[in-house]
């Protein structure tokens, strides 16, 4: 929020129009509060995910009673649950509050771990509900995705692209307006991807705890992360929600790189989980 006041500030002054402070403000906020109200179903149909039957049949009774169970020792109502048809392994949780969120796992996590692993994974989706994760998460990414959006808009627009203002020192105003326009969504995107990493390593935590069995984790984490089949519905805008970043493979391990990672290495995560059960 900081980061939008600045650029519609810097803007504003350039064009001696002090409403264009409080349009960026509006928009912000509007936007924040269409993410909060509306990310459970946006974030559900992108991954394709489908809602299981009330109450389950087949397959889908045990992930339904290893959720209850988890929910009711967490204190939490039992989420709704959703099943991604992927056969690559993963899961995610999304939803505004405690009592309108969701836990969605992929078919190819439930065929590859066992039964303690699967309550890991989790015991590690509902921490994040528990610990508000998903409000965070999402206004984070909203507001990033809002400050990308102004600023291509303002280029776009040629705002930027006269020599000067229109009052004394405009050319001073200008060229701090464009070091901000440079810099607001790389600052966005690492405000965003640290906020990320920080959640997951509590969540992996809080649900370790949960479960009384921090290596069942850890176990589920390498067989995750030992996975090359890739995510169909994967996409930079959720891949922060996942257990694992589907789009690892995609990403560099230099250090540059690693400050947009949206998640800890998974091998720091497993050394955490595994010292833990020591």
């Amino acid at each position: 929020m900081l980061i939008i006041g600045l650029l519609g500030w810097l803007l504003s002054l350039y064009l001696e129009e002090i409403s264009i402070f409080y349009i960026f403000m509006i928009v912000s906020i509007f936007m924040t509060i269409i993410s909060y109200w509306f990310s459970d179903r946006i974030v559900t149909s992108i991954a394709g995910a489908k809602e299981i039957e009330s109450p389950p049949t087949g397959g889908n009774q045990e992930l339904y009673r290893i959720v209850e169970n988890l929910s009711i020792a967490a204190g939490l109502p039992t989420p709704k649950i959703y099943i991604i048809n992927d056969p690559s392994p993963n899961a995610f949780a999304t939803g505004r509050d405690p009592k309108h969120s969701i836990v969605a796992v992929t078919t190819g996590l439930l065929q590859i771990l066992d039964k303690p692993e699967l309550e890991g994974v989790l015991a590690h989706e509902l921490s994040h509900i528990g610990n508000r994760d998903m409000l965070v998460a999402t206004v984070a990414a909203v507001l990033a995705g809002v400050i990308t959006m102004i600023v291509d808009l303002m280029f776009r627009s040629r705002i930027m692209n006269s020599l000067g203002g229109r009052r004394k020192g405009g050319g001073i105003i200008l060229l701090l307006l464009l070091v901000a326009a440079i810099l607001a969504p790389i600052a966005a995107a690492l405000i965003r991807f640290a906020v990320s990493r920080s959640r997951e390593t509590l969540a992996d935590a809080s649900g370790a705890l949960l479960t009384r069995y921090p290596d069942g984790l850890a176990r589920a984490l390498v067989k995750i992360s030992s996975s090359t089949i890739p995510l169909k519905h994967a996409n930079d805008m959720t891949s922060h929600l996942y257990i694992s970043d589907p789009l690892k493979e995609e990403r560099k391990t230099s250090f540059i790189a690693k400050l947009f990672l949206t998640h800890p290495p998974i091998e720091e995560r497993i050394k955490l989980l595994r010292a833990m059960s020591i």
